[in-house]
């Protein structure tokens, strides 16, 4: 598969014609059918039913999909490249699980634009375990996971440590109280937890802090994301643990902060050891700044009390 093939396909799909897009293409229809023809051989699916006018089936509807974000990420590469050999900005990439983004990241970045405006910063949603490789790989500059590790190429600091919550249906029992809820009242529960894959991650997490009280649910239903399992939760499949944080995500479930020892999930900011960056330093600068300022994800009904410092 080539990216010409991709990009072929994509004018096609959009002008529904194979004339206009050869048109536009500045190529012959010929070659333009016959390269399609090929993917659609290589793929071994019919992308395109050649009626008047043409229209996608299932199989060619996801694959244009697929090919719009492949060629979007190409030209951001492109351009992102170019601009660090012209000397125009510099790139800052940041790994993220998707859980921060419901407590401090989106206000950190929004202090990096305004701190370092020719800084071109890249969002990248990884879970922990895939930040570690990214970030010895050079993929990644910074990380904010939620896995402590001992790895001794990279520095991890606990930024806090966000208390945990269990989301429960709002006809459910446990729904009927507002105050803390035991871990113990999640023995024999349909539990929901995310993501399934890759392991180990936040998972492996709740299920070793519920078998570290001696707590076992009568089943455990993976999902891949924290919508999907808070979205299980209000169809009335299970629970689910969350960051406190993560409460705004539904409102149509009820949230009972867990009770107990250890029950809390930290927020770990990695990068390499020995990067000398002035904007991992900034980075750094700004979180400080911005836990002073005291915001409302920082609250003790979100958090342990945090005492943050970089001097380490």
């Amino acid at each position: 598969m080539e990216l010409r093939q991709l990009r072929y396909f994509v004018a096609v799909a959009k002008v529904r014609n194979f004339t206009r897009a050869a048109e536009i293409l500045n190529i012959a229809q010929p070659p333009l059918s016959r390269q399609i023809q090929l993917l659609e051989e290589e793929l071994g699916v019919e992308l395109i039913v050649r009626n008047r006018p043409i229209r996608l089936t299932a199989a060619g509807r996801l694959f244009y999909e697929q090919s719009l974000q492949i060629l979007g990420r190409i030209d951001q590469m492109r351009d992102a490249t170019r601009r660090i050999g012209l000397s125009q900005n510099t790139v800052l990439s940041i790994g993220f699980v998707a859980s921060t983004l419901y407590g401090g990241l989106p206000s950190l970045v929004r202090k990096l634009r305004q701190n370092a405006p020719d800084l071109d910063i890249q969002l990248l949603e990884m879970v922990s375990v895939q930040q570690l490789p990214a970030l010895k790989e050079g993929r990644i500059d910074i990380g904010f996971g939620r896995l402590y590790h001992s790895d001794p190429n990279i520095v991890g600091i606990v930024l806090r440590e966000e208390r945990l919550v269990v989301a429960v249906p709002k006809g459910s029992p446990l729904a009927q109280e507002t105050g803390p809820v035991p871990v113990a009242a999640l023995s024999g529960q349909r539990l929901i937890v995310y993501p399934k894959e890759p392991r180990p991650g936040y998972a492996d997490h709740v299920l070793s802090l519920l078998h570290g009280h001696d707590v076992w649910p009568a089943e455990v239903h993976e999902v891949r994301e924290i919508q999907t399992a808070l979205g299980l939760v209000a169809a009335e499949s299970g629970l689910c643990v969350v960051p406190s944080s993560a409460r705004q995500l539904r409102s149509d479930v009820c949230y009972r902060l867990l009770e107990g020892a250890r029950t809390t999930s930290p927020v770990i900011l990695n990068h390499r050891v020995g990067d000398t960056s002035p904007h991992i330093e900034l980075v750094k600068s700004l979180i400080q700044e911005m836990y002073a300022e005291n915001p409302p994800w920082l609250s003790i009904e979100h958090n342990l009390p945090v005492s943050t410092s970089f001097n380490r």
